[in-house]
């Protein structure tokens, strides 16, 4: 007897389109005899199946195991009228509507397949710089229009050759509909040139045209997925330092491209994570340890005086191919000026960067989206992200609640990105930059246009910082009558957490960073927050310290030492302590500074942790001015990691030590400070602790470690100190200053020690790209109808 039909339709929705999930739900279809279709939309992927209820399940059961680049939001079924004439499972041409909710794909590394189609000499994709398949290769930076089709993409004017139109119209071939499909004869082609865009004629390819400049010490620009990047021979210690002559880098670390994992171990050490991630679909640039006796010889100013390394693997044909050809590490930076996001068209290179590269390798196919390289490391066998970009953004969330009100997060003055909430999901841009530049600004609008075309998005709410005068507000400022709700800076850190976990309970927060506007116009950085979705209260943060000159006192950070010493001694008293960093300033400049801290506004006064690192790194004249952001931070970092056994440390050099007024500098270097009657960590005990520790004995390298790591490890006994009181709240870490690996790592081990339970981030950075969703998040979690601005403000108690 012939089991009884039925027939349902199943809406799915997530990342479901160029991912391979059609192909994938038509080859379940004819293994298990269905008929009915599959179809793309702006909404996801609709499929209307027939069979028996048992057929029916098991195609249902097998849908929830979808291809490896997919994943399902929702799944919703429902029964529809069975068709009774015969038919077919097929594949519908897609369809577009005006509520698009489908998720737009990051790009992706390419595949093991085509890899190794792009190395097999049978192959027609044998050295083709632009193979891919339904599996791999960009997405986001060429999509125009949803659904992500052909026509809608940066391909569309590549017409397909008959053997590609083929494999395109197959579905059971890994290349159905893989939108950048194309082969030698039909696709986009490599160009190598000079700056002044004239193509050098040669009997070589351009990739070989390249390498072969590479290897006599030239520096191109090398067109890639979301973007150009600068590249120069990792090996060739001139070139290096010609790079970072021409571009103005004296000291921010360069990252590298190696060949494989085998050559990466030749250069960093790392765990099983750090391996795994540095070899993922996201390839991203992953910031290991470096080997103390490397293998392999690399210039030692592409990361100096810091003990880690950026580094990343080919994520595209052309990239392996180039790798492969040249057989040792490149520089790979990003193509930019300082401050600018990366550029995406030669004629910006030409016009920007031209004074700075010898050559470009280009290629035709146009990069609609700009997308930087991600950047990662591993705390705790746990990935932190610390660029969000290429293979990781867009990066959709989930939203189990409806989000009735179309609202826009328009992130931080640094570090900005976009988030855009609406239906059931929170979309999170890619990094665009620190918007101090008109070039910035128009990457902030490109993304803003980029995805309300995708997502027929148009905000009903714009939710900003605090600050007035951050670009972002000003813009929100401009936008007529759309309700306006501003989000205090420290607090959309915690939000960004509680957003990416999806919840609203309350958290106790630690929340340190640079400088973002508090409350009463003050400067924050080193605060603790008891808060949730609604509101938050302010129960403890470092005492202030005032920035002398503003903004001179981040790059010149004895402005901030002798600011806090202000606070207790005169300007003779500090004169006597022979600082180095205060002995180099000329009196009249010493003289100055001292002025300008007695008439300085209560106003310029911070409460950062992060400005508080500077001061510690200048006192162990770890660093002078500061050349990039967070560089005393990893400076102290670094000094630290040089502790973590005795076996690195120099045996004469310890033995001189113990012997010093009996001394013993390994062990004896520990700073407390605790909480005062009015809630604040007084910044100058914890700064007379470490003179007292400079002073006891020479200041040896040996020394400058011991201290750099006491003073962390004072931090976090300060966090742990304040959790012991909250063991039933959660615990978060958020804010620029937890990019430091070793003070991350050495709260949430004591922390856990303690039985704190701590809410992690996930694949949100702790720096100020989470900003935008944590503005989003407190937007969504309260009910605001008027049309006049909203301030988030504490309540007096919770």
């Amino acid at each position: 007897m012939t089991a009884a039909l039925t027939r349902i339709e199943i809406k799915i929705t997530g990342i479901v389109q160029g991912v391979g999930f059609r192909p994938f739900v038509y080859r379940l279809a004819h293994e298990l005899a269905l008929s009915g279709s599959v179809l793309n939309n702006s909404e996801g992927v609709t499929i209307e199946a027939q069979a028996s209820e048992y057929i029916i399940k098991q195609f249902k059961l097998l849908l929830a195991s979808p291809p490896p680049l997919a994943r399902i939001d929702s799944f919703k079924t429902k029964q529809i009228p069975l068709v009774t004439a015969a038919e077919k499972f097929s594949i519908i041409h897609s369809q577009n509507n005006a509520d698009a909710i489908v998720a737009v794909s990051a790009d992706k590394c390419t595949c093991e397949d085509c890899f190794a189609d792009i190395s097999n000499p049978k192959s027609r994709y044998f050295r083709y710089p632009f193979t891919n398949c339904t599996n791999c290769g960009p997405r986001y930076t060429i999509i125009n229009n949803l659904p992500y089709d052909r026509v809608n993409t940066s391909m569309a004017t590549f017409n397909m050759c008959p053997t590609c139109e083929k494999e395109y119209k197959n579905p059971l071939n890994r290349r159905y509909h893989a939108q950048p499909v194309s082969c030698p004869n039909c696709g986009p082609q490599l160009s190598f040139c000079n700056p002044n865009l004239s193509i050098i004629s040669s009997s070589s390819e351009p990739l070989e045209q390249a390498v072969d400049a590479l290897k006599s010490g030239k520096i191109l620009a090398i067109k890639g997925l979301g973007g150009f990047h600068l590249v120069c021979d990792a090996t060739n210690h001139t070139t290096v330092e010609a790079l970072r002559q021409r571009k103005n880098r004296p000291a921010k670390p360069l990252a590298i491209m190696v060949q494989n994992s085998r050559v990466a171990r030749k250069l960093v050490t790392g765990n099983k994570t750090e391996w795994q991630t540095l070899a993922c679909n996201e390839r991203p640039i992953i910031v290991m340890q470096k080997r103390q006796k490397p293998e392999l010889e690399i210039s030692n100013i592409i990361a100096p005086d810091i003990d880690r390394l950026g580094i990343f693997l080919p994520y595209t044909p052309l990239h392996q191919m180039l790798m492969d050809l040249i057989e040792r590490p490149l520089v790979m930076t990003s193509a930019n000026l300082s401050g600018e996001p990366i550029i995406t068209a030669y004629e910006d290179i030409v016009s920007k960067l031209g004074h700075i590269i010898d050559h470009i390798l280009d290629h035709n196919r146009p990069i609609l989206n700009g997308c930087d390289d991600s950047v990662v490391q591993v705390i705790d066998n746990r990935l932190q992200i610390l660029r969000l970009a290429r293979g990781y953004a867009p990066l959709s969330i989930y939203s189990p609640q409806h989000i009735d009100k179309p609202t826009l997060g328009l992130g931080a003055q640094q570090k900005n990105t976009l988030c855009f909430a609406f239906g059931h999901n929170l979309f999170l841009s890619p990094h665009i930059g620190d918007l101090v530049s008109i070039e910035a600004e128009r990457y902030f609008h490109d993304t803003l246009s980029t995805f309300s075309r995708l997502y027929h998005f148009k905000a009903k709410e714009l939710v900003h910082d605090r600050h007035p005068n951050y670009f972002t507000s000003q813009w929100a400022a401009d936008e007529g009558s759309t309700i306006k709700t501003e989000v205090q800076h420290h607090y959309a850190h915690v939000l960004s957490v509680l957003a990416e976990n999806k919840t609203t309970e309350q958290v106790l927060a630690f929340t340190f960073d640079g400088t973002g506007l508090g409350d009463e116009n003050t400067l924050w950085g080193g605060e603790v927050l008891l808060a949730d979705a609604y509101n938050y209260q302010r129960i403890a943060h470092l005492s202030p310290f005032k920035l002398i000159g503003g903004e001179q006192a981040i790059k010149q950070p004895v402005r901030l030492l002798i600011s806090i010493l202000l606070e207790k001694y005169s300007p003779k008293e500090i004169t006597a302590m022979q600082l180095p960093a205060i002995v180099n300033l000329s009196t009249a400049h010493f003289g100055n500074l001292c002025k300008i801290w007695h008439k300085a506004s209560p106003k310029s006064q911070t409460s950062s942790i992060g400005r508080l690192f500077d001061v510690v790194a200048v006192m162990l004249n770890l660093v002078n001015h500061i050349q990039y952001e967070g560089q005393a931070g990893i400076l102290l970092e670094t000094a630290a990691n040089r502790v973590t056994t005795n076996n690195e440390m120099n045996i004469s050099q310890r033995n001189i030590e113990k012997n010093l007024k009996g001394y013993n500098s390994e062990t004896d270097c520990h700073f407390t400070l605790h909480l005062t009657k009015n809630n604040q960590w007084q910044t100058i005990e914890l700064i007379e602790q470490i003179l007292t520790e400079i002073n006891k004995v020479p200041l040896t390298s040996v020394r400058v470690n011991l201290i750099a790591r006491a003073f962390m490890d004072c931090i976090a006994n300060m966090i742990c100190d304040v959790a012991l009181d909250f063991k039933s709240t959660p615990i978060v870490l958020t804010g620029g200053v937890f990019q430091n690996r070793y003070l991350s790592e050495r709260c949430e081990r004591l922390l856990t020690a303690q039985a704190n339970k701590i809410m992690q981030p996930k694949l949100v950075p702790v720096n100020d790209a989470g900003i935008a969703l944590g503005q989003a998040w407190f937007a969504i979690n309260n009910n605001i109808e008027t049309t006049i601005d909203n301030i988030c403000n504490p309540p007096p108690q919770m």
